[in-house]
């Protein structure tokens, strides 16, 4: 029987934000998302160099603020003080890389549920999850529903120790031979794959051996509805709004 968490989740869900229109993973992203009709959005969250909590994707600082750097070797003070607009569109320059504190104070203010990627290096997924256990705890709002996903298993695993009321969600870039016996191990009560490596057969064993399909990156009409049409649970856009409408059944209009 599929967790609870799965009835809530919407058909779209807004990727790190909406980031086809705003810059990702940024406060100003997740209003766009909520803007364009979204309920539910995707966000990654990072780990600093001394152990704070934030919104970013790359391990490189460069593609989204031009200053050279990794950002686990960062500190939370400098992070805070990058800007994460300008590159994106001059509109959004100042856009700072959100705190989590911040994010999750949003999403409440914005009622959006998330799905919030834990991406770390496996050297410190274990920090990671325990401060997370501490900022859910502190910030979280009550009552909004949160799926927990990581291409880590070492992070997927600490989870399930420590935060084990949490669903988790277990991110592949295609279906490996064992998924079974990992997906069962961390007790993932679903699976996202990229959704060039999802076709209908694929589709139709996950669905018989009763494991939702949630399928990243997805921002054309035809691809969404296809993907639905085939059993896919839920998909990531940059684009939410491109999606939205689409008709239950997964035709398109």
């Amino acid at each position: 029987m599929p967790h609870p968490i799965i009835a809530q989740l919407p058909r779209v869900i807004g990727h790190r934000g909406a980031m086809g229109s705003a810059p990702e993973n940024t406060l100003a992203s997740l209003r766009r998302a909520a803007e364009l009709g979204a309920r539910w959005v995707e966000f990654d969250v990072a780990i600093s160099a001394d152990d704070r909590l934030l919104l970013f994707h790359d391990d490189e600082l460069t593609r989204i603020t031009g200053r050279a750097g990794r950002f686990a070797d960062s500190p939370a003070s400098l992070l805070e003080g990058l800007d994460a607009g300008a590159r994106f569109d001059a509109r959004f320059a100042g856009e700072r890389i959100p705190g989590f504190a911040a994010a999750a104070a949003l999403l409440g203010e914005l009622g959006l549920g998330a799905n919030l990627e834990i991406k770390v290096p496996e050297a410190r997924a274990e920090a990671a999850v325990a401060r997370l256990v501490d900022e859910l705890a502190e910030h979280w709002p009550r009552g909004l529903p949160l799926l927990l996903s990581s291409f880590s298993e070492t992070a997927l695993d600490a989870a399930a120790r420590r935060l084990p009321q949490l669903p988790r969600g277990l991110l592949l870039e295609r279906l490996p031979r064992d998924w079974r016996r990992r997906a069962q191990a961390l007790g993932a009560v679903s699976l996202h794959l990229a959704e060039a490596s999802i076709d209908a057969a694929l589709c139709a064993a996950l669905r018989g051996a009763g494991y939702p399909l949630l399928a990243y990156t997805v921002n054309r009409r035809q691809r969404a509805a296809e993907l639905f049409g085939w059993g896919v649970h839920a998909v990531f856009s940059d684009y939410p709004e491109r999606l939205l409408d689409l008709p239950a059944g997964g035709g398109s209009r």
